[in-house]
């Protein structure tokens, strides 16, 4: 089975997974393992933003939650415009089906450091394998707005600067 996913969508999750695990790594390194950084918590995705020649904001973005604690991070997030449609049962279902059910999710989880108001992740664990390779990282800038809006943009990768960066709005909801 093989699943094809666009170049687009497919770069869209990866700097959105980027800008999550950057964010969750700032938060390790500013903090040294401490549980006091204003980051840990649990975040929604409340807007997204994108650059480039498609550019544009979406206020009501379909599901996606980052997750940081003192040292490590999880990020999880619906990349299509609409709801994934549900899946057949697995006796019936084609490849096309779980293509357009699964190629609009992005999920990734690992460590980070913080520096400033940049977060450098290193994914342990993801969607997509190529992200997992050693020596692959993601560096997104943040900003706090209060204590309860966080603003992650994608900045760089391992491959160099992020040409497009998406920005994702983050709100706290624990």
């Amino acid at each position: 089975m093989r699943l094809r996913v666009s170049p687009r969508r497919f770069l869209a999750a990866g700097m959105a997974v980027g800008i999550v695990v950057g964010l969750a790594q700032s938060v390790g390194m500013a903090q040294s393992g401490k549980s006091t950084s204003p980051l840990i918590g649990v975040w929604r995705v409340a807007e997204v933003t994108t650059t480039g020649p498609n550019a544009r904001k979406i206020t009501n973005p379909q599901p996606g939650l980052l997750i940081v604690t003192a040292g490590h991070y999880a990020n999880e997030r619906v990349t299509s415009d609409a709801p994934r449609p549900e899946l057949p049962p697995a006796d019936k279902r084609t490849d096309k089906q779980v293509a357009d059910a699964f190629g609009p999710f992005n999920a990734n989880a690992g460590t980070y450091e913080i520096k400033g108001n940049e977060i450098t992740a290193k994914r342990m664990v993801a969607k997509n394998p190529a992200t997992m390779k050693a020596g692959n990282f993601e560096v997104d800038t943040f900003r706090l707005e209060g204590k309860d809006t966080l603003w992650v943009t994608a900045k760089a990768t391992g491959d160099g600067p992020v040409q497009n960066p998406t920005t994702i709005k983050y709100i706290r909801i624990e």
